[in-house]
């Protein structure tokens, strides 16, 4: 029997690239609460199930503020559903900063109302996204693992630490069939402009200086990335073949991490800038001096996944490549905001 499942996010940048594929990968149908209010764009899905009417009638879309709980006339439209992926959240640390209390308080709530939709609806899986700034820093050459202490140093990083002890309490005390992800800086074509690589691109295209932030002594910042085409695909690989852990049997959620490659911020900026054949003009800045609540490494383990059978299957490099020849056929989504 194909089975349903209620897709959070699919106007985001990450749940646009989920939605796509779920439906070349399966046969599953798709229910998708949207609202544009979070940085949410059509265009992220509109043109491929415009393409593919075998795809569109497939999905369904329902206009949905899940910072508000889901309305019981929604409730009974969307009917059982096997599987919640829960992947929308305000996601912009210097956002979080200038305005911590909205962006907060839109995070915990939509995490809540999620979490009650799946009492109702009790589905197979409950897969959420979190991120590796959970964990706060790595520091040295260190690997966050599943389960390690979480010590958020900004208000987003706070807001997604208490998504995952909201989803953990509710698994322990509703028996909510949570499945955790934690995963890094997710790159690919149709993110918002607002985010470091499409940044990267317009700058220097335009041949402005792009920002670097670094350590007092000039270390520049490092991150892990991956495509979130990769992330998509281990997501799908993860319903397909993780275990559910289940109260009382187990004393916390399954968790994975869905790593990548790591870099560090001034590396991503050159190969960039190599790739469009400009130089690259750039200013190395304090990190916490300029941007506080920053981190100046994230970094995470990927080993339990990589066990499980997954790891990614395209390079930083082609990525890297694919989106800047994207954003160049594709330039207003360098300042869409």
């Amino acid at each position: 029997m194909t089975k349903h499942v209620l897709l959070t996010g699919a106007g985001g940048f990450v749940g646009s690239h989920v939605l796509r594929r779920i439906l070349s990968d399966t046969d599953w149908r798709v229910t998708c609460p949207v609202t544009l209010r979070h940085h949410g764009n059509s265009d992220r899905f509109a043109p491929y199930l415009a393409d593919r009417p075998d795809w569109a009638a497939r999905v369904r879309t329902f206009l949905c503020d899940l910072s508000c709980p889901i309305p019981p006339t929604s409730v009974a439209e969307i009917g059982p559903v096997d599987y919640i992926l829960n992947i929308a959240s305000e996601s912009h640390v210097d956002r979080s900063i200038s305005d911590p209390a909205p962006f907060v308080r839109n995070n915990v709530e939509l995490m809540l109302n999620m979490l009650e939709f799946a009492r109702q609806a009790q589905p197979k899986v409950f897969l959420h996204m979190g991120t590796d700034e959970e964990y706060g820093p790595a520091y040295g050459d260190y690997l966050h693992r599943e389960w390690d202490t979480v010590l958020p140093s900004n208000p987003y990083s706070a807001s997604k630490a208490t998504q995952s002890a909201l989803a953990t309490s509710w698994w322990r005390t509703y028996q909510v069939p949570v499945v955790l992800t934690r995963t890094m800086n997710l790159i690919a074509p149709g993110q918002d402009a607002e985010k470091y690589v499409p940044m990267v691109i317009r700058k220097v295209l335009a041949e402005e200086a792009v920002q670097i932030h670094a350590s007092p002594d000039g270390v520049p910042g490092s991150r892990h990335w991956i495509d979130a085409r990769e992330f998509a695909g281990a997501w799908l690989h993860l319903l397909e073949h993780a275990e559910v852990q289940r109260h009382p049997d187990y004393d916390r959620p399954t968790m994975y991490h869905v790593v990548g490659e790591e870099r560090s911020n001034l590396e991503i900026a050159q190969t960039i800038a190599d790739i469009l054949g400009k130089p690259l003009k750039y200013e190395l800045t304090s990190f916490h001096e300029s941007r506080p609540g920053h981190d100046l490494r994230y970094a995470l383990d990927g080993a339990k996944l990589s066990g499980l059978g997954w790891t990614p299957r395209r390079s930083l490099e082609e990525t890297l490549q694919d989106i800047v020849g994207w954003c160049q056929a594709n330039p207003q989504w360098l300042g869409a905001r």
